[in-house]
């Protein structure tokens, strides 16, 4: 979604997975993680190298890195998973990051560090889209994401509107009834939230997923077009207009009567998530998100066509 972004901005991306072994006859051999990403480097010689997340990459292995492509360096943790102090201990490696909260890049700033910047998630409305969901995605109520207990205790509120759960884990909780699939690709999680007639918004646990930033559910259920019930978060109201395009909620008494209230209107419900739309679609793609990037991290966006190696 990021690199068809990058691209569609004219940019020239190569990618490299941190997370690959590499193949069998580079671990033969004995090439490293650096050596593999030098070869890319000494390939496509990029303009910028952006990081997404990573935490494989050591300072040292930077620091030897860097004389070889006159490139910025930057790392986005665009999920909010990471904690500020995670996201700290490896910040003066790169020039800049980018955070998913603004409370996270407000108190990075004030260390003394590298520049933070506050770039939450996005959607890509070709993936992130209204589509019509049949049989088993055909739900009430929706929530598909891994099981924890903090949304075991959020969600057991709703099994009496028509719940229906995606994602690892659920089936070994109180709600395994209401699990309809534990194997959870994209592609399924986007036909499971537009089969919804309510989507449902819960963080990972109570401690907001490491930061207190908006998750990228929050823009991708948006894009998809379905009413959504929000667990607020500041920075949500930077984004979206609480009542008539996201519906907020602080509390789970808050979350069980606004789920209600979306199922008993539907009309109301549908323009609410019709305005979450426009919005997403107007404001939070990923081809907004990169141009900010690339504007923070290539002042006026002054090199044409830069190669942009994503990690």
């Amino acid at each position: 979604m990021r690199r068809r972004a990058l691209e569609r901005l004219g940019c020239r991306v190569t990618t490299f997975n941190l997370l690959g072994p590499g193949g069998l006859l580079n671990r033969i051999r004995g090439i490293s993680l650096q050596d593999r990403l030098s070869r890319v480097i000494a390939q496509t010689r990029p303009a910028v190298v952006l990081v997404l997340e990573g935490i494989q990459l050591t300072a040292a292995a930077i620091a030897s890195l860097r004389p070889e492509a006159h490139a910025g360096w930057f790392n986005w943790f665009c999920d909010g998973r990471r904690t500020a102090a995670a996201i700290d201990a490896i910040a003066p490696s790169y020039d800049a990051v980018f955070v998913a909260g603004s409370e996270t890049a407000a108190r990075l700033s004030r260390k003394g560090g590298p520049p933070t910047g506050y770039l939450p998630a996005g959607c890509d409305p070709s993936i992130h889209r209204p589509l019509r969901s049949r049989d088993q995605f055909r739900a009430n109520v929706v929530f598909a994401g891994t099981a924890t207990s903090y949304r075991e205790r959020m969600l057991s509120g709703l099994v009496e509107f028509g719940l229906a759960l995606w994602g690892p884990g659920w089936r070994r909780t109180k709600l395994r009834d209401y699990c309809r699939g534990e194997q959870l690709e994209h592609g399924d999680y986007v036909r499971a939230y537009a089969g919804a007639s309510v989507a449902v918004n819960v963080s990972y646990d109570e401690e907001g997923d490491g930061e207190p930033g908006c998750s990228r559910r929050l823009f991708e259920l948006a894009a998809i077009g379905v009413p959504q019930v929000a667990e607020h978060r500041e920075d949500l109201h930077r984004h979206f207009r609480e009542g008539s395009e996201i519906l907020v909620w602080r509390d789970p008494s808050e979350l069980r009567a606004l789920t209600a209230e979306a199922l008993h209107d539907r009309a109301w419900a549908e323009q609410v998530a019709a305005g979450a739309r426009q919005r997403a679609i107007g404001e939070h793609t990923y081809v907004h998100r990169m141009a900010a990037l690339l504007t923070a991290v290539i002042p006026q966006s002054v090199v044409p066509q830069p190669a942009v190696a994503r990690l």
